[in-house]
């Protein structure tokens, strides 16, 4: 019995593919891929909701100019299901996450917003503990104390 899949392919003795010329395509080609959408989102035109996981097909093109640390920002362009309004959205590889740009917006945010601002009193709080000498003080004391008390 013959594979059902052919793994191998013919190539003539006289092929030479140093003479297949090479592709030349766009700077900025736009793929068309399948994807998911990676969050849920509401069409600003219509109002419709666009669940987490629906899948679309997309268009994708490289970001020119931006990519962060080496890595390559992505652009992708989908159609709202209900009025065909062009919905586009970024990769964010800084956060691990997607940045929307135009045609929708995000729903469930509030998640993130709260992890920002827990983020930013923190940071201020060590800022602060930076700063003020008698904080720093202070803190170093109380952890000595429940050091010395602990035990």
């Amino acid at each position: 019995m013959s594979e059902r899949k052919v793994l191998n392919k013919y190539y003539s003795p006289d092929f030479d593919p140093s003479k297949i010329p090479p592709m030349k395509l766009a700077k900025n080609h736009q793929y068309t891929v399948r994807l998911m959408a990676p969050f849920n989102m509401r069409c600003k035109t219509c109002g419709e909701y666009i669940y987490k996981g629906k899948k679309f097909n997309a268009r994708k093109e490289d970001v020119e100019g931006s990519d962060y640390l080496g890595i390559r920002i992505y652009r992708f362009y989908i159609k709202c299901t209900r009025c065909l309004q062009e919905i586009s959205f970024k990769t964010d590889p800084k956060n691990t996450d997607y940045e929307i740009e135009a045609g929708a917006t995000m729903n469930f945010m509030a998640l993130k917003l709260a992890e920002e601002q827990a983020k930013r009193e923190e940071d201020e709080k060590n800022e602060e503990e930076a700063s003020n000498p008698m904080k720093l003080l202070e803190k170093r004391t109380q952890q000595s104390k429940q050091g010395a008390g602990g035990s």
